[in-house]
C-alpha cells in the first residue's frame, strides 16, 4: 500500500454517503440533502483552509474531533451563526460518521470522539404573535393592488387562514386546492406528512380569482414570481419586510418586535388557542407529530395568564424564610 495515499479518502465516502444511503435508503426529502450537501461545502473548505488540502484531498482522518471543534467555532465566531445552525451542522456530520462506522468498522476509533461532541444548549426566545389589528392591518388591502400586492396578501392571507408554515405555503401548486365539497387547501408538510386545511370564503373567492390569470396545468405555482417561477423564501421575506414599513405608521405597536412569515403561524396557532379551540386539534391543524410540539409552540398570552391566577387560592399565610444553619449550607446557599 502506498504510504502517500489516505487510509480512508474522503471523496468515495462522501458519494456514498449522499447516493447510498441518503436518498436510496433513508429516501430523505430534498430539502434534507441540500441542507447536509451545504454542511459538507462549508467544513471541506475550512479544512483545505486549515490544511491545505483541496476537497479531493482530504481523507477521513481530516475531520477529526479537534478539526470539528475547530470549524463548529468557526460557524458561531466568525460567520456568525446561531447555536440552532451549528447543531444542525453538527448533526449532519454525526449523521455521515455514523454512515461510516458502520460501513467501515476498523473507523470506529476515530469517529467515537466526533460523536460524542454534544448539541449546544440554547434560549428558546418566545416567537410573539400579531394581535387581531396587527393583522387586519398587514391584511388589508391596497387602494389599487398591482399584481404583486394582489399575490402577497393572498399569501398572508394562506399563511393566517391555514396555519401552514412559509415552505408549504410557496410549494402550492394548482392542483393542491379542492373546491368540493368545501375550498380546502392540501399541505405537504415535513417527514411527507400531509394535511387538508379548509379555506374561508373570502380566500376562496380571492383564490379563484386569481386562478384566472395563471397557466391551467396542473403543477401551476400558485404564488409564482414576475419570471413564472416559484417565488422563494427569501422572495416572500423581503416582501413581508417592506409591508411592515408601510404600515408601521398606521400601526406602530407593529415596530416592536421582529416579524417574519412564520409568525403569522405563530398567530393563527394563538388566535384559535383564544377562541377555545382544544390543543390538539391546534396540533392537527399545524402538522405538529404531537400535541407536546404544540404545548412548546404556543405560550399563552397575558390575559389567559391573569384568568389562571385568579382561579388560585390566595395564601393564608406567608412561609418562613429559610436560614441555614451550618457553615456548609451557607456556602451552597451563596452559590
Amino acid at each position: 500500500m502506498n504510504q502517500s495515499q489516505p487510509r480512508h479518502p474522503l471523496p468515495r465516502l462522501v458519494q456514498g454517503f449522499f447516493c447510498e444511503y441518503l436518498q436510496s435508503q433513508r429516501q430523505v426529502s430534498p430539502q434534507t440533502v441540500a441542507s447536509y450537501r451545504d454542511t459538507f461545502r462549508l467544513l471541506l473548505a475550512f479544512v483545505q483552509q486549515q490544511r491545505h488540502r483541496s476537497p479531493t484531498q482530504q481523507a477521513l482522518e481530516d475531520w477529526d474531533a479537534p478539526m470539528v471543534l475547530d470549524f463548529l467555532n468557526h460557524l458561531e465566531k466568525t460567520r456568525q451563526n446561531t447555536v440552532r445552525t451549528r447543531n444542525a451542522r453538527l448533526a449532519a456530520i454525526h449523521c455521515f460518521l455514523h454512515y461510516v462506522g458502520q460501513k467501515i468498522p476498523d473507523t470506529l476509533a476515530l469517529v467515537a470522539p466526533v460523536l460524542a461532541i454534544p448539541a449546544k444548549r440554547f434560549e428558546r426566545p418566545l416567537l410573539g404573535y400579531l394581535s387581531k389589528p396587527e393583522i387586519q392591518a398587514l391584511l388589508q388591502t391596497p387602494a389599487r393592488p398591482t399584481w404583486t400586492q394582489r399575490r402577497n396578501q393572498l399569501l398572508w392571507l394562506l399563511l393566517y387562514n391555514t396555519g401552514a408554515r412559509i415552505s408549504e405555503a410557496l410549494a402550492l401548486n394548482r392542483r393542491d386546492l379542492q373546491w368540493t365539497p368545501w375550498p380546502a387547501a392540501q399541505l405537504h408538510g415535513k417527514g411527507r406528512k400531509q394535511r387538508l386545511v379548509p379555506l374561508w370564503p373570502q380566500v376562496a373567492g380571492l383564490l379563484k380569482e386569481w386562478l384566472r390569470q395563471l397557466p391551467p396545468e396542473p403543477e401551476t405555482p400558485l404564488l409564482p414570481n414576475r419570471s413564472g417561477k416559484r417565488l422563494s423564501r427569501f422572495g416572500a421575506h423581503k416582501h413581508l419586510q417592506r409591508l411592515l414599513q408601510r404600515v408601521r405608521p398606521q400601526c406602530p405597536s407593529l415596530a416592536r418586535s421582529r416579524i417574519s412569515p412564520h409568525t403569522l403561524r405563530h398567530t393563527a396557532a394563538m388566535h384559535l388557542l383564544q377562541a377555545g379551540v382544544d390543543i390538539t386539534v391546534i396540533a392537527l391543524w399545524l402538522g405538529h407529530e404531537s400535541p407536546a410540539t404544540t404545548h412548546q409552540y404556543v405560550e399563552l398570552d397575558l390575559k389567559m395568564k391573569r384568568q389562571c391566577l385568579a382561579k388560585l387560592a390566595k395564601p393564608q399565610t406567608l412561609p418562613k424564610a429559610f436560614r441555614p444553619s451550618d457553615g456548609l449550607l451557607r456556602f451552597l446557599q451563596s452559590l
